[in-house]
């Protein structure tokens, strides 16, 4: 859980975002890791469906 709560505690920083209670940092952490797998999901999805279309021809 300490490096989601680095995370959101750096993305809060640098953003300006005034600081969340500690539950709310903790849900700011899960949300902050949820998207990023999504993110990593999506790219890699993409990189497998170009990879295929590519060979496949």
């Amino acid at each position: 859980m300490k490096p989601l709560l680095f995370l959101s505690n750096a993305f809060i920083n640098t953003f300006g975002i005034t600081q969340p209670s500690p539950k709310a940092a903790n849900r700011a952490a899960w949300f902050i890791a949820v998207l990023l797998l999504a993110v990593i999901v999506t790219v890699v999805t993409v990189g497998v469906f170009v990879v295929h279309s590519l060979y496949r021809h």
